[in-house]
């Protein structure tokens, strides 16, 4: 490291890169394999300082150096000791016992070479040193490997708001995704079907509608009762007369903006879909509850705790003081302090109101689960756990000894971005998962994870590293921060195994050395994107398109994502039209045109070459189809059809690069001519049941090379 941070001429003190390297602060990073970049000193300070650690002045480093190797003469046992079941070799951390130390998990001795006799789970680990120091440990054991699919299947990607059927209120509903569910794997025997994040959102104040990104979530731990089907929670059969008449005129309100969407081209409004849903949940509200479903909301509450107790916290204040906490007043700023918890017992009703919504919403994703698994579905739901939160939302504001202020997270520069960038999320801080055993991460997962098949990680690579971007520096004035990827991975594999899901990371862009090997050895499956799948490492790497044999088992192999072009519109050379018309093009717009073509007529050569593509590369319906014939040659243990492509359209969900420019996160499904397009339209769907019909009879025709 000390040879790499001379990198642009500039020794940095030696001191500050030993302080930075035992903190995992790295000093420099590499744009590309053969480049390395030093950071600036102003921001290694900046992000010690994040983390506790006061760097600014060359005595400050020397006292956080000496302070932290005297902690590591100290230390008997780390605070966290994860092993994986069957394993012989010695944990880290362990390796510097001193001889003779008695190791203990409740009553009994034990030797970390031989955890034989212990479930997974997590246990406290007790040593007692010779000198006579005693320490203890959180202990994981976490499963050998994650079990992955039982089998190879394929299933749908969708954004769930996108998908309208003729019951929605404006925009896709938990309604809608049980239905959906049930018809796919019912009707098209597909075994899971992806959805986006479902995270509640950031509301918005006065004059500033809801950040739509379901990638920029107030909490990660709750879902969004934006999604709630309202007339399917049981209390609303039991309206009394006069609500019930208000509730109905709020439906013909609701036909409105379903039908706006559907035939007049208007944009997804969430806003106006929460503002009726609101309403009616209001009037659901006055029916008393049951004893059985009393009883149920009272495990809910009790299973939940302080997370549940502070989001409906967070959101009751919200609705008094605005969204953002930082202009809150100065002693509602702090989660702990009296002044909340005084305000927690002069708004009860309102706390209580966003408990039971949570609860409502939680109770309709379980139902659209049991509806997967009834209809057959080996996986079911699998859901999306964004990167990080809001700064201004619920999450931001309850744990804020978690998550690293000033900071935001990000991606360094790299050949297709040399500005880098800053999606202006809070990163956790790592030494603060390590204090607290990592409870904070080990309770959002088991929160996700509650009614999934499975979970899609977004940026995976998170779990390893992330790049911090101070607040008021450019992206490109960040560094990366490590984390214990062992602890992280180990917690995950934990958890994800008690529910019985299957992991998939997202690890497409800048991945380091060793990264996708690690998380293919704890049983993570990949993300496997056709047009990124090109022969670029090795003796004969050429840059061309990846032979369907050539493609790693452990992934989910799809043609598209939610942020690239649709495949059609792929196909056509009409995304580069779109960016061109919408100035996102650095090159001249002919340029990028012929560097798309050859990309597309390299991929349809290869698909005439296998014999995938009869039809010719002059039908567009009939390429879409090769591309995904293609998919089911590779050995992928999952192969998802994005639902949009199925019936031909041509508009991606998300442009990155866009805010206003693009209506990003509110269009719904349509076909080729962008005409939307309801469940009940896709059920009947001629093109889509021809597709699903070729990706089937692939699979099966390829079933005896692959398993």
């Amino acid at each position: 490291m000390q040879g790499e941070a001379q990198a642009q001429g500039k020794a940095r003190p030696q001191p500050l890169d030993r302080l930075a390297g035992v903190h995992g602060v790295a000093t420099t990073y590499r744009p590309s394999p053969r480049a390395v970049v030093a950071v600036p000193e102003e921001t290694v300070v900046a992000v010690l300082a994040a983390l506790g650690v006061d760097a600014s002045t060359p005595s400050a480093v020397r006292e956080a150096l000496a302070a932290y190797e005297q902690r590591q003469r100290n230390q008997l046992l780390p605070r966290n000791v994860v092993v994986r079941a069957g394993q012989r070799t010695r944990p880290e951390g362990l390796e510097g016992l001193p001889e003779g130390t008695v190791l203990r998990v409740g009553e009994r001795g034990w030797d970390p070479t031989r955890p034989d006799g212990l479930e997974v789970g997590r246990y406290v680990l007790r040593a007692h040193a010779p000198d006579g120091r005693t320490a203890n440990a959180q202990l994981i054991v976490a499963p050998e490997r994650l079990a992955g699919p039982s089998a190879r299947s394929f299933g749908f990607m969708a954004q769930l708001y996108s998908v309208l059927s003729e019951r929605s209120w404006g925009m896709g509903d938990l309604g809608d995704l049980a239905d959906l569910a049930a018809w796919a794997g019912r009707g098209l025997h597909a075994g899971f079907l992806q959805v986006n994040p479902l995270h509640v959102a950031v509301p918005g104040g006065p004059g500033q509608p809801t950040d739509p990104s379901p990638y920029r979530p107030s909490s990660r731990h709750f879902p969004d009762p934006v999604y709630l089907r309202v007339e399917e929670v049981p209390e609303y059969a039991y309206l009394e007369p006069a609500d019930r008449e208000r509730a109905a005129e709020l439906l013909v309100k609701a036909a409105t903006l379903r039908d706006s969407v559907l035939q007049k081209d208007a944009l997804i409004d969430r806003d106006a879909v929460w503002e009726l849903k609101r309403e009616a949940l209001t009037l659901v509200r006055k029916v008393p509850l049951s004893p059985g479903r009393r009883a149920a909301y009272c495990d809910f509450l009790a299973e939940q705790g302080q997370p549940l107790d502070d989001h409906a916290t967070w959101s009751a204040l919200a609705e008094i003081h605005g969204p953002d906490w930082h202009g809150w007043p100065a002693g509602l700023r702090d989660p702990r302090s009296p002044q909340v918890a005084r305000a927690r017992s002069g708004h009860l009703g309102q706390v209580d109101f966003h408990c039971w919504l949570a609860w409502l919403t939680d109770s309709q994703l379980g139902a659209a689960q049991q509806a997967a698994r009834d209809a057959g579905m080996a996986v079911g739901i699998v859901h999306d756990l964004a990167v990080g939160v809001h700064p201004s939302g619920s999450d931001a504001w309850a744990m804020q000894d978690a998550l690293a202020k000033g900071m935001s997270v990000g991606a360094p520069p790299d050949a297709f971005n040399s500005r880098g960038q800053d999606w202006g999320l809070p990163p956790w801080r790592p030494d603060a998962l390590e204090a607290t055993g990592y409870a904070p991460f080990r309770e959002l997962l088991r929160g996700v994870l509650r009614h999934a098949g499975g979970l899609r990680i977004d940026h995976v690579m998170g779990l390893f590293r992330l790049w911090w971007v101070p607040e008021g520096r450019p992206p490109t004035e960040g560094c990366y921060v490590r984390y214990d990827a062992e602890a992280m991975l180990g917690v995950l594999a934990l958890e994800a195994h008690r529910a019985g899901a299957v992991v998939i990371g997202e690890d497409l862009g800048t991945v380091e050395p060793g990264v996708r090997e690690r998380l293919a050895d704890r049983g993570v499956l990949g993300t496997s994107v056709l047009w990124f799948e090109r022969n670029y490492e090795g003796e004969g790497a050429d840059g061309r398109p990846l032979r369907p044999e050539a493609w790693r088992a452990g992934s989910l192999a799809t043609v598209t994502t939610h942020d690239l072009p649709s495949t059609a519109a792929r196909l056509t050379g009409e995304h580069v039209e779109l960016r061109h018309r919408l100035g996102l093009l650095n090159r001249p717009l002919a340029e990028e045109q012929a560097e798309d073509a050859v990309e597309v007529a390299e991929w349809l050569a290869l698909l005439g070459r296998l014999g995938l593509l009869p039809e010719g590369a002059g039908d567009e319906e009939a390429a879409v189809k090769a591309v995904h014939r293609f998919l089911a040659r590779t050995p992928a243990r999952m192969l998802g059809i994005w639902l949009p492509d199925a019936v031909g359209d041509r508009r991606p969900q998300n442009l990155p690069g866009t805010w206003d420019q693009y209506p990003n996160w509110r269009l719904p499904i349509a076909d080729a001519e962008g005409r939307p397009v309801t469940i009940e339209q896709l059920a009947a769907s001629p093109r889509l049941h021809a597709l699903v019909e070729d990706v089937r009879a692939a699979l099966v025709a390829n079933a005896p090379q692959q398993l």
